[in-house]
């Protein structure tokens, strides 16, 4: 595999059912030895976890890394809080806007790019019940269209 190209080790779907995505933006995170380990491996869950700005710097906290296996006393907490790393100015522009409109930052996927773990952040607005049964009107819709298309064609 080559090593520029990307590879997708989880992805919060729950995220895209719950949360409108507005903007999409690319972080650093901050891991141990045994956990780049176990990332690698696939052993992450993405399903409850948030982000929260706090002095100037972004955490990713809820974001479950299982032990390694093979590791011993240098494995860490699963659910420890994580540094993202960003630039400064994006951190700073983010707080003012979550601030202001009350969104959420929610972590999309995680996946590795030359060889470095990175995490896709979601700025994102709730959904609410109405909102997600018109999604999946519209996609029931589109599947259909597409499947009497084929059978027609």
């Amino acid at each position: 595999m080559p090593k520029d190209s990307q590879q997708t080790v989880a992805t919060n779907r729950k995220a895209f059912h719950d949360y409108f995505i507005l903007e999409e933006m690319e972080a650093g995170i901050v891991l141990c030895g045994t956990e780049v380990k176990s990332v690698r491996q696939g052993s992450l869950n993405l399903k409850d976890s948030w982000c929260h700005i706090r002095d100037g710097e972004i955490f990713i906290n809820g974001m479950h890394i299982s032990p390694y296996e093979h590791g011993n006393i240098f494995n860490r907490d699963p659910l420890r809080v994580r540094k993202l790393l960003m630039h400064k100015r994006e951190i700073n522009r983010l707080f003012g806007v979550v601030k202001q409109q009350g969104l959420a930052l929610i972590p999309l996927s995680v996946y590795f790019t030359k060889g470095k773990a990175k995490v896709r952040i979601g700025l994102c607005k709730g959904k609410k019940l109405y909102d997600k049964r018109e999604v999946q009107a519209e996609k029931d819709a589109k599947r259909n269209i597409e499947r009497a298309f084929k059978e027609r064609y």
